[in-house]
């Protein structure tokens, strides 16, 4: 229970108090309940949309969006920026493009990338509300995308929270959350958008692996939100 609520209050803003400083190996655990935050987010987002239903369209999809980013606190979308300025800046360089990371400022790319993706989540939205496809369920597997992505790639910043949950992610137990999400996916969103969302994932992953050699805490946010993005519009041109 203690990881479920260390992934909580990292991946959420949610008002989630520790009992104290978790341990490294806890901080491992909360992985596995990665899933189980995105399937907060999408219980939540479900009973807002409900309570919308009777709202005008733009202003419906607008509120679920807004409400979307407030609860992960825009953590996933700081990343996102990061990663844009860094993989613009960087050259190609895998040591400046780390560093350009860290930097807390925001370039025009970032700016421009954030508002980009913003805009596709709200089009999409626009389009799925109203529909009965489980588009609530694309909070689920954003993080557990973040699940996958620990499992299969290389944590290359040394020390610092990520490295914790990377080296101490119990791994069988990982693969077979993996697997449950996979099994419940199927049952509620069509095959042809599950797969969209897992050649993002492989893309993406692609990438980091080559300008990189592994993942940061800001190309997991990255992912998070670029594979969210392309799950809702590859649903949302399917129906």
């Amino acid at each position: 229970m203690l990881g479920g609520l260390i992934a909580l209050q990292f991946l959420s803003s949610l008002p989630v108090r520790l009992p104290g400083m978790p341990s490294p190996q806890a901080l491992g655990r909360s992985v596995l309940w990665y899933p189980l935050v995105g399937g907060v987010f999408a219980a939540l987002l479900a009973v807002l949309s409900a309570l919308l239903a009777a709202a005008p369209p733009l202003m419906h999809a607008a509120l679920v969006l807004a409400a979307w980013v407030a609860l992960s606190g825009g953590l996933h979308l700081d990343g996102l920026a990061d990663s844009a300025d860094a993989w613009i800046g960087g050259y190609g360089d895998r040591e400046r493009t780390l560093a350009i990371m860290k930097d807390p400022r925001s370039g025009p790319m970032a700016v421009v990338v954030l508002v980009l993706l913003l805009l596709l989540k709200f089009a999409a939205l626009l389009a799925l509300l109203g529909l009965g496809l489980a588009w609530w369920w694309v909070p689920v597997l954003g993080r557990t995308a973040l699940l996958g992505l620990f499992l299969t790639t290389p944590y290359v910043r040394a020390g610092g929270l990520g490295a914790a949950l990377a080296a101490h992610l119990p791994r069988e137990a990982g693969w077979a959350v993996l697997g449950m999400v996979a099994l419940l996916s199927l049952w509620l969103l069509p095959l042809a958008v599950l797969l969209a969302g897992l050649l993002a994932f492989i893309a993406l992953r692609g990438l980091m692996l080559r300008r990189l050699g592994g993942c940061t805490g800001d190309t997991a946010g990255a992912m998070l939100e670029l594979l969210e993005c392309v799950v809702l519009v590859a649903a949302a041109l399917y129906c």
